[in-house]
């Protein structure tokens, strides 16, 4: 289901484009993941990078995307998104399960969880066991992304090499039938992208065109600036109880990228 890297990179930069935006933003609906701004019960696993109070590593990327977020806030006319705090900020790898499908599989299942962990530890092994050039994976803010319910930066590899990594990663979990076995399963294709803020009730009178200005002149800095690059050397599972909670435990299967 995933794409190869020229596929994706022309993807990802299809949906930078003005006439994109001017599509997507008609379409823009409020997240249920928050009630009066603030998250609701959204418990499930994901593998991602560490957040950005445990990714030392990328200390000024995430200094810079805190600054652009609260000037994305400032410039923002009203008060429709709602910004996730800074240190969730996280590369998200691989979605598994969440909501409705984990609450029903870990009520059938109390070991669930156990078996979900062994399950991700073993794609991690067939990971480490492929032959893979040396070298980081490497991504780069490319613009901002309007998804349906939330406001993102997008991300695209900075060579070949970067994105591989990640496919093959991605691979060796959503090909894994254990996990197919706990009903684990590919829903989407792969965007990579860090949430900024989720999208509140849309007001009626919002002005759609200037926020797409916003959204272009962020865009354009980043074209103008030196090219703000996110390192992922190790990966994990965790779960997370809310949209801002992704929690760290000592069992949490890990691999180095």
């Amino acid at each position: 289901m995933d794409e190869t890297y020229q596929i994706y990179v022309n993807r990802v930069a299809s949906l930078t484009l003005p006439t994109t935006y001017q599509t997507q933003l008609k379409n823009i609906q409020k997240s249920p993941k928050f009630q009066q701004r603030q998250p609701v019960s959204f418990p499930g696993y994901t593998v991602l990078t560490p957040p950005y109070q445990d990714d030392p590593i990328n200390e000024s990327f995430y200094h810079q995307l805190t600054l652009t977020q609260q000037q994305l806030i400032e410039k923002i006319e009203t008060n429709f998104l709602i910004p996730v705090p800074p240190e969730s900020f996280h590369f998200t790898l691989a979605d598994l399960i969440w909501e409705d499908s984990y609450r029903n599989a870990a009520k059938a299942d109390q070991d669930f969880d156990r078996k979900l962990k062994k399950a991700i530890s073993d794609s991690f092994q067939t990971y480490e066991k492929l032959d893979l050039e040396k070298g980081q994976s490497q991504w780069e803010i490319l613009g901002l992304l309007v998804f349906p319910r939330a406001l993102v930066v997008g991300l695209v590899p900075c060579n070949e090499l970067s994105y591989d990594k990640i496919f093959q990663l991605r691979r060796s979990i959503y090909q894994n039938q254990e996990l197919i076995g706990l009903g684990v399963e590919q829903q989407y294709h792969f965007t990579a992208h860090i949430t900024l803020g989720y999208f509140d009730e849309i007001p009626d009178d919002l002005d759609k065109s200037n926020l797409e200005s916003v959204i272009l002149s962020f865009n354009d800095q980043w074209i103008e600036k030196e090219p703000q690059i996110l390192t992922i050397e190790e990966v994990e599972l965790r779960k997370f109880e809310n949209m801002t909670q992704f929690l760290s435990e000592q069992s949490n299967p890990k691999v180095i990228i």
